[in-house]
C-alpha cells in the first residue's frame, strides 16, 4: 500500500509522513528531496512553480510509486499534491493507495514556516500554495494542530492501519 501525505508547505508532511512510516515500519519518501535543482532554485528565489515545472517531477514520482506497488513495498510519500490533476498523475492504483490531507489554519502554517530554517521553500510562497490548493475529495482530512504523535494516531485510526 502507498499512503500519500499531502498539503501545503508548513502542514507537516515530512514530520507526519516520517512518523507515520516509522510507526508502520514502512519506507518513507519526501517528494521535496526529488525536485530537480531548477525547481529548488526557483522556489528558493520566491517564485512559485508552474504546472510545466511540476509535470516531469510528478511523472517521476508516479514511476516511483508504481515501482513500489509492483514490488509489493509499503510506502509513505510526503508530497504537496495541491491540484486534482497532480493527484491523478500520482494515483497509479487507487485500490492500493490512500490520501491524507494535512489541514491547519493559515496562521498556524505561517507560524511554522517562520520558524523553519534551511528549507528552500520560503514563507512568502504560502499564499500561492493556498491559492493553488484544490481540496481533495477522496482524502482523510486531519487537523495537524495537535502534537505529531496525536496526528499519527488519528491518521492510523482514520485509515484503519
Amino acid at each position: 500500500m502507498v499512503v500519500i501525505v499531502m498539503g501545503v508547505s508548513g502542514a507537516g508532511k515530512t514530520t507526519e509522513g516520517r512518523a507515520l512510516a516509522a510507526s508502520l515500519g514502512w519506507r518513507f519518501v519526501d517528494a521535496d528531496d526529488l525536485h530537480p535543482q531548477s525547481n529548488i532554485a526557483k522556489m528558493a528565489a520566491g517564485v512559485p512553480l508552474t504546472d510545466e515545472d511540476r509535470w516531469p517531477w510528478l511523472r517521476m514520482l508516479s514511476g516511483l510509486i508504481g515501482a513500489a506497488l509492483k514490488q509489493g513495498d509499503d510506502l509513505v510519500v510526503a508530497c504537496s499534491a495541491l491540484k486534482a490533476s497532480y493527484r491523478q498523475v500520482l494515483e497509479v492504483d487507487p485500490a492500493r493507495m490512500r490520501w491524507v490531507y494535512l489541514d491547519a489554519p493559515r496562521e498556524v502554517l505561517a507560524s511554522r514556516l517562520a520558524q523553519r530554517h534551511g528549507h528552500f521553500m520560503p514563507p512568502s510562497l504560502l499564499d500561492s500554495q493556498l491559492e493553488t490548493l484544490e481540496l481533495p475529495a477522496n482524502a482523510l482530512r486531519v487537523d495537524v494542530t495537535p502534537p505529531p504523535e496525536e496526528v499519527v494516531k488519528r491518521i492510523r485510526e482514520g485509515l484503519g492501519l
